[in-house]
């Protein structure tokens, strides 16, 4: 129940359907964040990083992370997916 003196009016079920109608339209139609494309792209550029030093130094030193071993390339190919993975969101 409401306190005495407020006025609460119920709303009806088509103007919180248009409501958040409006509400998705707008967040749709909302450019993205500045840092969105910046993290995307290095995403991508860290996992080709990644997999080139360790392809490099594969016969001596192993670079990225030696106690990692061959799973540096799936830590490489990863962090690219990841980069891909948000391209459906890049407006």
């Amino acid at each position: 129940m409401a306190a005495p003196g407020k006025n609460v009016s119920k709303r009806n079920s088509a103007e919180v359907a248009q409501n958040r109608a409006d509400l998705a339209a707008a967040r749709k139609d909302a450019p993205n964040p500045v840092w969105f494309k910046p993290v995307m792209f290095g995403f991508m550029l860290l996992g080709l990083v990644w997999i080139v030093l360790y392809y490099i130094t594969s016969a001596g030193l192993q670079l990225p992370v030696p106690a990692f071993g061959q799973a540096n390339i799936f830590i490489g190919f990863g962090l690219v997916l990841v980069g891909f993975l948000m391209t459906p969101w890049w407006k």
